[in-house]
């Protein structure tokens, strides 16, 4: 009998019905698309042993000057620097305050600290210092560490759970959870700390998924005092970090929060953390608390992680004192608060977006950017002899994003898109309206690609290639009907430049974190989707593999082997690819199959006996379900000298149309189809 290719036409479609999409691919989950035919993706493996706090949603590698790779790590919880798999904390500090006291409870753990206006929330960390014991087995060792706050009573009362005494909070992170050793107070623990206790609070923690909306009723249960309002603040939003180099030094920012500076060379990791942009000195910062004499005048600096000047003891306020090495403040316009940070590598300004004014320090604009000076992370006042300066998007209610791409910076704000350029003095940078009634799903879906940048807004998918143009996508009914909107600000855009791939990682309508994902080939200008759970991914540069953050903690190596490398043994990797119905004429006639040639290849598999199931099945009307199946293993033989696997698969099958599908389900596997052959004769109507 004459056999049939099937040929199928790259991607999948599921803008159509199967039936409607003959000689197409209809259903598939972990494969992708290289030269028009389907393979399963690559697998992945931890990063390293260690794990971090917190659901991750910001990454960035680069190399020091002395040649060591380190990762930015920013969560919900932490800001981290990795080196060589392990995770330092290096998360600013909000305010250091005095006074504070503890009461325990017998028998318990959970120990009351007593703090006024200490401003901190639930989920925030707080390091204790010169505590003495409360007479039992609370020693000051078991005080004076690292906690996380609990439970927040109200604005001078919060809770910890008292720990075993030199245990650090990174070595009981465990799987990204604490796992300390609890000691429960006794009946002599009746102190109060003494009355030197100094509390050093890390700037507070935000949420893992998005609330919409202010006032009484918004936000999440336990983040304030019972009763209280919310408005729109970096503690009661979506946690996410932008960040990048200036040199080898890093700048991170926390969305709608401050912005902040980590020395490379001068910083320690496991010792320093990041400090306010605000504390960048030509000096030595001064220290809040600390007098230091300048001629015949005292100064007290006020607290620097707030204001940028100095006051003596008349009261009289110095902005840019400059003596003996100590450099309190190199510019007093600083900007304290923005929506993203970045540095332009074409003339090496820094960029803040929705940020603070010159006028209006600590009060945010939405839609103003600022730029330093060129050269400079300190100069911020717009002069005649300087750079520095600011712009103001005049369409919309707030940035969302920007991305930088070779020629330009692309600013979006929910409802426009804008281009900005270096222009060169007087002006420095101009910006220019691309598009407007223009979606983004939030501040992470849109990626650069060279000169163009793809985006997912709402209902639809795009591209800027010199124009904005929406983007045909074959699966965008199947997306966005199962799509969670009031955690639209979870989608995330990833690059897998090695596969010429755009990922975008979304929340599904039932799911409130990200476990879905789309994918876009720029190159064959295909689509496809799957399931998986990635918080945050980096292309390959620094790294020889992608790297990507989950929920359980841990980064991954991506595209690394053929399994699933989360668990320990591996686990499979389930991936299966579905045609449309195929059909002989018009429909009206049945077809008998009787024979399968597959043509599959298992290169890079390390299993030596490695298989797919392929199974033709037959229904006899679209919308019914498929009547009859037939699965056959098809296992490799041999690899040399040519790639041998099973010759033919004999099946007894009739119906009206009839599809193909390829799975598998067991590790150390990888497969691509190539063109099946089929056994096919019509067999009447009847």
């Amino acid at each position: 009998m004459p056999l049939t290719k099937l040929q199928f036409r790259p991607g999948v479609n599921r803008e159509t019905t199967s039936y409607t999409n003959e000689g197409g691919w209809f259903d598939g989950e972990k494969i992708r698309f290289r030269f028009g035919l389907p393979e399963k993706i690559g697998g992945w493996v931890k990063f390293s042993d260690f794990s971090f706090l917190g659901v991750c949603r910001a990454l960035h590698t680069w190399v020091t000057l002395g040649g060591s790779k380190l990762t930015g790590v920013g969560t919900s919880l932490k800001y981290y620097i990795n080196e060589g798999g392990q995770f330092y904390d290096i998360t600013p500090l909000r305010k250091t305050a005095t006074g504070a006291t503890f009461v325990a409870t017998n028998g318990q753990s959970t120990l009351r600290v007593n703090n006024n206006s200490h401003g901190a929330v639930a989920d925030d960390f707080v390091t204790f210092s010169g505590a003495t014991s409360l007479g039992g087995v609370i020693t000051a060792g078991v005080l004076n560490q690292e906690y996380q706050i609990v439970r927040i009573i109200d604005d001078n009362i919060y809770e910890i759970q008292t720990r075993a005494a030199g245990t650090s909070i990174q070595s009981i992170t465990v799987n990204g959870q604490l796992a300390p050793t609890l000691v429960a107070a006794n009946g002599s623990d009746t102190g109060n700390g003494g009355g030197s206790v100094v509390s050093a609070y890390q700037i507070n923690s935000g949420l893992t998924l998005a609330v919409a909306g202010t006032g009484w009723g918004a936000g999440t249960w336990g983040r304030g005092t019972w009763g209280s309002g919310i408005t729109s603040t970096s503690t009661n939003e979506l946690r996410v970090y932008t960040q990048d180099n200036f040199g080898e030094d890093l700048l991170f920012n926390v969305r709608d929060g401050g912005i902040y500076y980590w020395d490379t060379s001068a910083d320690t990791l496991g010792t320093d953390r990041g400090i306010p942009l605000t504390a960048i000195q030509g000096g030595t910062p001064w220290v809040s608390g600390t007098s230091y004499t300048v001629g015949n005048t005292v100064y007290s600096p006020i607290n620097y992680l707030s204001y940028q000047c100095a006051v003596n003891v008349s009261g009289t306020t110095d902005p840019s004192l400059d003596a003996s090495n100590w450099t309190l403040i190199s510019d007093a316009t600083t900007p304290t608060v923005a929506k993203q940070v970045l540095v332009s590598d074409r003339d090496r300004h820094v960029v803040v977006f929705g940020c603070d004014s010159e006028s209006a320090i600590g009060t945010q604009d939405p839609l103003l950017i600022r730029f330093s000076s060129q050269e400079s992370v300190s100069t911020w006042t717009a002069t005649a002899d300087n750079t520095a300066g600011d712009l103001r998007v005049g369409v919309g209610s707030e940035i969302v994003c920007a991305v930088e791409t070779r020629q330009q910076i692309l600013v979006f704000t929910d409802v426009s898109v804008h281009a900005m350029q270096y222009l060169g003095p007087p002006f420095t940078f101009g910006i220019d309206r691309l598009s407007e009634n223009t979606t983004i799903m939030g501040p992470l879906a849109a990626k650069a690609v060279d000169d163009a940048v793809f985006w997912m807004g709402v209902e639809e998918f795009y591209v800027y290639n010199g124009q904005v143009q929406k983007l045909p996508c074959s699966v965008r009914s199947f997306v966005f009907n199962n799509f969670n909107l009031e955690q639209k600000e979870l989608v995330m855009a990833s690059l897998n430049s090695s596969f010429s791939e755009i990922w975008w990682f979304y929340p599904s309508a039932s799911s409130t974190e990200v476990d879905k994902y789309v994918v876009y080939n720029y190159e064959e200008k295909v689509w496809y989707y799957g399931t998986l759970t990635r918080t945050y991914w980096l292309d390959r540069g620094v790294n020889d593999f992608p790297m990507a953050a989950s929920t359980d903690g841990f980064l991954y190596n991506q595209e690394f082997g053929l399994n699933d490398g989360s668990t320990s043994p591996a686990s499979p990797i389930t991936s299966f690819i579905e045609s449309s119905q195929l059909s002989i004429g018009d429909g009206n006639d049945f077809v008998f199959l009787s024979r399968l040639i597959p043509d599959i290849t298992f290169d890079a598999s390390t299993d030596a006996t490695a298989s797919v199931n392929m199974t033709l099945q037959t229904r006899n009307y679209p919308g019914g379900q498929y009547l009859q199946s037939n699965a056959s293993a098809v296992t490799q033989t041999a690899t040399t000298p040519v790639e041998q696997f099973t010759n033919e698969a004999y099946v007894r099958l009739r119906g009206r149309a009839f599809a193909l599908k390829v799975d598998s389900s067991i590790t150390d596997i990888q497969w691509r189809l190539g063109t099946q052959r089929v056994d096919v004769r019509q067999d009447g109507r009847r």
